[in-house]
């Protein structure tokens, strides 16, 4: 019996006070295993580029998408990371027979059956690769970015809320990357 095109889907960025949230789904292929897949954050930035090549060259299919920092005000973080999945899947060039979305959230997917696992990350392969993606994506536009930002420190933090960056935001000021809709931000503008 064949297996199932199994896409896994996760998101990177949902906690930082700037920049855009991103997703990535990945099909893995059954007959290459990537070793050291895990849940990202549990991995070095060094380990996490290295499975970011491993991935993109043997994966079956991978994809990435992404949700603005409009759309994040706009739609609340929850919404806008549904989007970015829906997205990432979208920009597939496999079309996978079933999606597995770490969290307890699953955005809507027409003609594909959806499951959410919590802590999928760390227990489906193919979630831990998108996990991995995601993650190594965001990072660096978050570097792009602080080039064009460089007082905030977006290279080193990434956006999240680091004392640092609450520094930056109080002496430099909200920059247009910045997520107006989450209160460390609004209280200063």
């Amino acid at each position: 019996m064949e297996k199932l095109l199994i896409a896994g889907v996760d998101e990177a960025g949902r906690g930082p006070l700037a920049g855009p949230v991103y997703a990535g789904a990945v099909i893995l292929n059954p007959k290459f295993k990537i070793k050291g897949l895990a849940d990202s954050k549990l991995l070095t930035e060094k380990k996490r580029e290295q499975l970011f090549e491993q991935i993109q060259i043997h994966a079956l299919a991978w994809g990435v998408g992404f949700a603005s920092v409009e759309e994040i005000d706009r739609m609340n973080i929850l919404q806008a990371s549904l989007l970015a999945m829906q997205r990432a899947v979208a920009s597939l060039t496999v079309a996978p027979e079933l999606i597995l979305v770490d969290g307890n959230f699953c955005p809507a997917f027409d003609h594909c059956e959806t499951r959410a696992i919590i802590g999928g990350d760390s227990l489906e392969p193919a979630i831990s690769a998108a996990s991995i993606i995601a993650k190594v994506s965001r990072d660096r536009e978050m570097i792009l970015l602080d080039q064009q930002f460089p007082h905030y420190g977006f290279a080193q933090h990434k956006g999240y809320p680091t004392r640092a960056h609450f520094a930056a935001l109080k002496k430099f000021g909200a920059s247009v990357v910045h997520r107006r809709s989450y209160a460390p931000v609004a209280a200063v503008l």
